[in-house]
């Protein structure tokens, strides 16, 4: 028979006003960057999550768990005995505040904490289930054991990946960080960063273990500052089409087969900032609209013969002529 015995402890909780016109914030609503809103919204919400597991029988886990741009995914089955501790730490938070053009900024900050103790030893097992056919006739569970955990920062462009499958044990000791944080102040400023650590301390007995990182070569931190589709910024300015993949500036891949003892401490940190400075008023003949293209004079029209001088001629001769 198989005794488990679980300690669960989770808490969640949640914060937000908004003072935004009627329907001006909603689902179906983005707020756009210099956006003519006035308002503040504010949303924090945070989990916890605690676990303890002991046992003997078949067992199949997974968590996953995704804060804007950040996320982590943990999955693992097997039979055979299981010891297992493990904590979750989720937070997602933004703010904005859209009083008026001298105070406007959009803020978020996306973090998630994984921590995982946890010992294998596979066994094929036989289990009863119910009081019908298959108590008589138990069921045969012949396993290996298999666990596998990716972290994923979109804002920064970096992927880490762990697995192992094919155990006849494992015992293994995982900690994940990863967050990050954009500020967006309306002209002139974006700032972004993305961190990402895992640390590994592992003994993998007559198994595979995999282990991936892949850091993309792009500025994924400016040019995808809301790749959850969120309000805060426009999705049109999102870039979709960047690919880590392309051209990476870390990669790496490895495989181990048989039985190692293997220790890794990875951490990328992708820091972003970017202050631009507008003209307040298009100059006449000295680039602005004169120096725009056709595509984008289109949505002015109104304003050719003002701002590209074809209204303006330099006379041949004084219309007021000086008296002496």
């Amino acid at each position: 028979m198989a005794m488990v015995l679980v300690s669960l402890i989770g808490c969640s909780s949640a914060q937000y006003e908004t003072r935004w016109p009627s329907g001006v914030f909603g689902a179906t609503n983005h707020i756009y960057p210099g956006q003519a809103y006035s308002g503040y919204a504010t949303q924090n919400t945070t989990f916890d999550f605690e676990q303890s597991v002991q046992g003997n029988g078949y067992f199949m886990t997974y968590l996953y768990a995704k804060s804007g741009n950040v996320a982590v995914k943990n999955y693992a089955h097997g039979s055979g005995s299981l010891s297992s501790e493990a904590t979750l730490t989720y937070q997602k938070l933004y703010k904005m505040n859209h009083q008026n053009y001298a105070d406007y900024n959009d803020f978020y900050q996306n973090c998630i904490q994984f921590k995982e103790d946890v010992a294998m030893v596979y066994a094929p097992m036989k289990i009863a289930v119910g009081t019908g056919y298959y108590a008589a006739n138990p069921l045969d569970y012949s396993s290996l054991l298999k666990e596998k955990t990716w972290v994923k920062n979109y804002r920064a462009g970096t992927s880490m990946h762990h697995e192992v499958e094919y155990a006849h044990a494992l015992d293994k000791e995982l900690n994940i960080d990863v967050k990050e944080k954009f500020n967006y102040t309306y002209d002139p400023i974006f700032e972004g960063v993305g961190y990402t650590r895992m640390t590994v301390n592992e003994d993998v007995t007559d198994g595979k273990a995999h282990i991936g990182v892949l850091q993309a070569n792009t500025e994924f931190a400016a040019n995808n500052p809301t790749l959850d589709n969120s309000n805060l910024v426009d999705p049109k300015v999102a870039n979709f089409k960047n690919s880590a993949w392309r051209n990476p500036s870390i990669e790496i891949d490895e495989d181990y087969w048989g039985t190692y003892h293997i220790e890794k401490n990875m951490t990328l940190e992708v820091p972003y900032y970017r202050k631009t400075t507008l003209d307040d008023w298009l100059p006449c003949c000295f680039g602005g609209f004169d120096s725009m293209t056709s595509p984008d004079k289109k949505p002015f029209k109104s304003a050719t013969g003002i701002f590209d001088c074809t209204c303006f001629k330099a006379p041949t001769q004084a219309q007021f002529p000086r008296v002496y």
